[in-house]
This record gives C-alpha cells, sequence and structure tokens, in this order.
C-alpha cells in the first residue's frame, strides 16, 4: 500500500472479527517496525507486552478495565481483538544512556530533559506499530490504562516497576462498528495549526 494511503486510512478501530487470528508473521513485522523507532541517544527504552492467548487476553481486560467502564458497546467490541501489545518506556535507560561518556550528563538529573523522552521515542514505536497494522489490511486502536489500574496490571503481568506502561493496542481484522462521536468535532485545518515563520 502507498505510504499516504496508510497514513489517510489509519483510524483508531474498536470492533474486530474474532474469528481471525493475526498472523505471527504479521505480529514480528508489527514488533519489527516497533523497534525501528527513532530514540533519544539510540537509547531504546522501551519494552512490549504481546498478549496473543486468550487466558493473557482476558486477563488483560480483568486487571486493567475499570469496574465502572460495565460492558459497553466500546469495551465489547475492544475484547474481541485477537492481539493486545502493550508499549512500556522506561526512564532509566535515557538517564543511563545519558550519563555515559559521550552523552556526559553522570548526574542523570531529569530536569536536563526538555520533555521526557522516554514516552515520546515509545509513542513513537507505538505509532510505527498502528501504521503497520493498516499496511497488514488490520485494525488498531490505540487507548490508556485508567491509573487507578495500573497496580493490578503490573501484578497481573509481573511488569517490572521501571517500565511504564504509556497505553495498550489493540489489533486484528476489522469488523463493523460505529463511527466515534469524537469524530464529529471534524479534522482541524493544515492553516488552523500551522504556522510558517513566527507564530503570530
Amino acid at each position: 500500500m502507498d505510504f499516504a494511503q496508510v497514513v489517510r486510512r489509519r483510524r483508531m478501530v474498536r470492533n474486530y472479527d474474532p474469528d481471525r487470528p493475526v498472523p505471527p508473521e504479521v505480529v514480528d513485522r508489527l514488533l519489527d517496525h516497533a523497534v525501528r523507532a527513532p530514540s533519544a541517544g539510540f537509547s531504546q527504552g522501551w519494552g512490549f507486552l504481546v498478549l496473543e492467548d486468550a487466558p493473557d487476553r482476558e486477563r488483560f481486560w480483568a486487571s486493567a478495565t475499570p469496574e465502572r467502564s460495565g460492558r459497553g458497546r466500546w469495551l465489547e467490541g475492544m475484547r474481541r481483538a485477537p492481539l493486545i501489545v502493550v508499549p512500556h518506556a522506561n526512564r532509566s535507560a535515557y538517564l543511563d544512556r545519558y550519563a555515559e561518556p559521550d552523552k556526559g550528563w553522570a548526574d542523570r538529573d531529569e530536569s536536563r530533559w526538555p520533555v521526557p523522552y522516554w514516552y515520546v521515542d515509545t509513542g513513537f514505536a507505538a505509532l510505527l506499530m498502528l501504521l503497520t497494522a493498516v499496511d497488514e489490511g488490520l485494525g488498531a486502536c490505540f487507548f490508556g490504562i485508567p491509573p487507578e489500574r495500573l497496580l493490578s496490571y503490573r501484578e497481573a503481568f509481573g511488569v517490572p516497576e521501571e517500565f511504564v506502561p504509556i497505553g495498550a493496542i489493540t489489533i486484528g481484522y476489522r469488523a463493523a462498528d460505529h463511527r466515534s462521536p469524537s469524530l464529529d468535532r471534524g479534522r482541524r485545518p493544515v492553516e488552523q495549526v500551522v504556522h510558517r515563520g513566527q507564530w503570530s
């Protein structure tokens, strides 16, 4: 598929065909593309939890879903996804990398960072998975794990403390779903968000 088509076709898919698993070679490509994301100092401070088996996916939903969300249409469709990938960021990998001689920030001071690149870079990796899913004829959705469920998620999967999930991605073959009401807002035109030469 042409890259411009991939970008234009990318959208958050919230309902999947539960009878069509993602082929193993496609899962491998999703992950291979993810680790090709840029990272500050080539720190590569990410980790990915891949959940393909039904019991593991069920454990994810049980540990990461707030009780108040019930069994609404959104959750019902998302739970049909045959694949969940949870990208994690590791701040220590970046602080350690930038304390090395070629970078020279031996104090590991987090205030030196204009933004937390460990989250930015892991977000880049997640986006590459979303785009790869489209290129493979799949749908995908990135969504957050609520803060009040992080501990139960960590405990359910033995995630080390230094790895912070930045969200989760459901992936699978699309099934008919409902248009998100958020889309009624419309896409902001380029002229509204791009400033050339100076801001105002």
